[in-house]
């Protein structure tokens, strides 16, 4: 069957013939193209043709896909059981090593998925402190747990509305949302609602309305708030952790949160993740603590044996140099590019993700995000795509390069954005 067809076939089965919306085409236009295999940074899909991967299953395979020396140590782990339901060595290994390359984190707990774990830091955050009330932010995406999925109210005193259907108003009355980057908002929140709000939540790195970097006053008005208040800053390093840096998001920008979650990076595409911080609050979790959290599947010994096998890996020397110089390289060349072109432009990039926008300037919140041109960004994934270059199908996800992205790789991308680009004008 050609990529149609399997699609006309999902739709039957698979609501939307997807498990994931951010799989689908619908930003975009067109069919999904279903991959078979994969290796380092491409993708093969079942009729066979290769694309120059930039979405690394969503940020998740830094090391590229099928890496020689994570599938040897899968395999080997396989042979000796799938699930236990009981500790691991392999776990406390883990913990360990996030712990030595986050200072932030004293203690750390597994669990499955970025959602379970932000979820769970949710609730640790409102036991720890008991509080209800908690701060996110226009645009950044935490999962899919009820109270944090929620589009922004006209003002701090309009609650925000839920943005799917199934969750009650209830479920989001304690929710506030305020703009990326307004330190305005976050004081007048604080004043507020003084002696309520348990916890703040933030993507440091903003990745899911592409790529927004905060500012240096925003970030340190957020810990100067919490630290005053008592409240809880949340990191939500998700897509940042071990992405931007070794040190992740808050080595970079020098802000120590009080909670942490993790996911993508640390599992390399197995189903794996994690939160952790401070170890009086998070020793506020069961079974010593009244905070109850639980998990079949939490700390899964083929997947933990992935992410050791991936925590190696990106400790190696100059990994992270290596990989935030690729990015660069491909940012600035499609800046080029596109300004050869006479094309509205630009892009940006931290470690190994990158954003492109066409607009002028590059976005500092999810309103400048939206007001780029998508018609443009359509037209321009389309292109790239028939060239055999795979990029986010929504011009509100961020990009992200893995180490094996290499020469060739780059330049085979560089010659179909030149191409678009023309075709754009």
């Amino acid at each position: 069957m050609n990529q149609q067809q399997i699609f006309n076939q999902a739709l039957q089965y698979i609501p939307g013939g997807v498990n994931s919306p951010v799989r689908s085409f619908n930003s975009v236009g067109g069919t999904p193209f279903f991959t078979a295999r994969a290796k380092d940074c491409y993708l093969f899909d079942s009729d066979g043709k290769q694309y120059v991967d930039y979405v690394c299953s969503w940020g998740a395979n830094i090391v590229g896909h099928a890496n020689d020396e994570v599938i040897e140590r899968v395999t080997a782990a396989l042979h000796n059981g799938f699930s236990y339901g009981t500790p691991t060595e392999l776990e406390v290994e883990f913990a360990k090593q996030i712990t030595q390359l986050l200072p932030s984190i004293e203690k750390f707990r597994l669990v499955s998925s970025g959602t379970e774990a932000v979820m769970s830091a949710i609730r640790l955050a409102r036991g720890y402190t008991n509080k209800k009330y908690i701060i996110k932010f226009n645009g950044c995406y935490h999962g899919h747990s009820d109270c944090l999925l929620i589009k922004a109210g006209s003002g701090l005193q309009t609650f925000a509305n839920p943005s799917s259907a199934g969750i009650p108003e209830e479920a989001v009355r304690h929710t506030l949302v305020l703009e990326y980057n307004d330190v305005a908002g976050l004081n007048e929140a604080f004043k507020l609602y003084p002696d309520q709000i348990a916890a703040v939540i933030v993507e440091p790195f903003a990745g899911n309305m592409n790529l927004v970097r905060p500012s240096t006053e925003f970030m340190a008005t957020m810990r100067s708030l919490c630290s005053s208040h008592a409240s809880v800053l949340i990191f939500d390093e998700v897509m940042t952790g071990f992405r931007v840096g070794l040190g992740c998001a808050q080595e970079i920008l020098g802000i120590k949160p009080d909670l942490t979650t993790l996911g993508k990076v640390i599992g390399g595409g197995m189903p794996l993740a994690g939160f952790g911080g401070k170890r009086e609050i998070m020793d506020a979790l069961a079974p010593i603590g009244s905070v109850y959290q639980a998990g079949t599947l939490s700390g899964n010994p083929i997947a933990v044996t992935a992410g050791l096998a991936n925590l190696e890996i990106i400790q190696g020397n100059s990994f992270y140099d290596e990989l935030s110089t690729n990015t660069r390289e491909l940012v600035n060349n499609l800046n080029l590019l596109a300004r050869e072109a006479g094309i509205e432009f630009c892009s940006d990039s931290v470690g190994g993700m990158f954003g492109f926008y066409f607009s002028a300037e590059i976005p500092r919140s999810f309103e400048e995000v939206k007001a780029a041109n998508q018609e443009r960004f359509k037209r321009f994934f389309h292109l790239m795509l028939a060239d055999g270059v795979f990029l986010a199908p929504s011009m509100f996800e961020a990009g992200f390069v893995c180490i094996k992205h290499d020469a060739q790789a780059l330049e085979q991308t560089l010659v179909s954005a030149k191409r678009a680009f023309a075709a754009l004008i």
